[in-house]
């Protein structure tokens, strides 16, 4: 699946130095604008759900995902500059209906120590803690979360949403995004020895 836009290459000079919010106005009037979203976002996009359910199924979800984004794009909030919270909390939905596959992901990453769905996630601890004990153990820990609690863990150390952007994207409470990464950071916690895998500050998370 693809989202059909018209080239924008003689536009590219002038788009790129627009905002996410002002890319998204034009291409109401100029389809063919949209492709600079997909430019900007898709590359970071893909790398995040390939984390989670695999490359299998990245290149479905994210072309999904853009896809959707292009029909609601009327309905785009011109406040938001920055149009990623929007795009996860939409690729967040998709990647929903995946669940179950994601977990057994990591209850094989957790027996074998071998997988890529959960390598980039490592990456974050690996210079701390034994890279074999983190690809195990942080998968067991990941596949035991809510689903909840592992969504605003994930988004939060993959795709580095501030604590405010990961409520809009998901649509909950500010609370809520507290609440929820901070029962995931304790489980995740224990399973690496005290390591925190976000590596994200309290004040980092809680920009923009």
């Amino acid at each position: 699946m693809v989202v059909e836009t018209e080239s924008v290459d003689g536009a590219d000079g002038a788009l790129s130095g627009m905002d996410d919010a002002e890319v998204i106005r034009r291409s109401r009037s100029d389809p063919g604008a949209f492709a600079v979203l997909f430019d900007r976002h898709a590359p970071a996009l893909h790398r995040y759900v390939t984390r989670r359910l695999g490359d299998s199924l990245a290149d479905d979800i994210v072309a999904e995902t853009f896809l959707a984004a292009f029909r609601r794009r009327e309905h785009y909030d011109p406040g938001r500059a920055d149009a990623r919270p929007w795009l996860y909390g939409m690729a967040a939905n998709l990647i929903g209906h995946h669940r179950r596959r994601e977990v057994r992901s990591y209850l094989a990453l957790a027996r074998t120590g071998i997988d890529e769905v959960a390598e980039g996630y490592t990456d974050r601890v690996e210079a701390r803690v034994s890279a074999s004990a983190v690809h195990r153990e942080l998968a067991e820990a990941l596949a035991a979360l809510s689903a909840d609690d592992r969504e605003v863990l994930l988004v939060v150390a993959w795709a580095q949403l501030s604590y405010e952007e990961v409520a809009g994207a998901l649509d909950i409470p500010l609370g809520t995004v507290r609440s929820r990464l901070h029962r995931a950071r304790k489980r995740t916690r224990a399973a690496l020895g005290g390591v925190d895998p976000t590596a994200i500050t309290d004040e980092e998370a809680d920009r923009g």
